[in-house]
């Protein structure tokens, strides 16, 4: 199963140099650049909070393709992560919604992905490095730039390339 898809038409990349921000090894951490993209609009989400946070994460997005009914491509999707009161990761595993109403249809929580811009680097081969993705938020955040505030966002571009997003004050 597949994730490719189409760059949505509501944002813009605005890189210096795109493929600079590309993180290939783990190993690269200490090297990470981060680019900037901006999201115009905000983006309404629809998809389910992971409890068995890390686990359960793939069976979570296969679960949402599945009643959704969309093949990869179709529509983005996005993991979401931010921590509670308690310091404990609440993670969500999101799919772009297509029209009102949508998560009512399907009884899954809708949220928004907030317009604005976002620091992002690229992970290549994603899903053969999971084990980097929390390495790769923890040094993000470390930017002084970062809203902290804010949840960090993974979109899944395709099979191999994923963007770790984290938004800007």
């Amino acid at each position: 199963m597949s994730l490719s898809q189409p760059t949505p038409e509501i944002a813009v990349f605005a890189p210096h140099n795109f493929y600079s921000s590309t993180i290939d090894l783990c190993s690269s951490l200490n090297d990470l650049n981060m680019d900037k993209y901006i999201l115009q609009e905000d983006l309404k989400v629809l998809g389910i909070q992971v409890k068995t946070f890390p686990f359960g994460i793939d069976e979570a997005f296969y679960e949402l393709i599945k009643k959704t009914g969309d093949c990869a491509g179709e529509r983005n999707y996005y993991g979401i992560s931010s921590m509670d009161e308690e310091g404990k990761i609440i993670y969500r595993a999101v799919a772009e919604e297509k029209y009102t109403g949508e998560a009512e249809k399907f009884n899954y929580e809708q949220t928004t992905i907030e317009r604005g811009d976002y620091f992002f680097t690229i992970l290549k081969g994603w899903g053969r490095k999971k084990h980097c993705i929390k390495d790769i938020f923890q040094e993000m955040m470390e930017d002084e730039r970062v809203d902290k505030t804010k949840p960090c966002v993974e979109w899944y571009k395709n099979e191999d390339e994923m963007l770790c997003m984290v938004k800007t004050k």
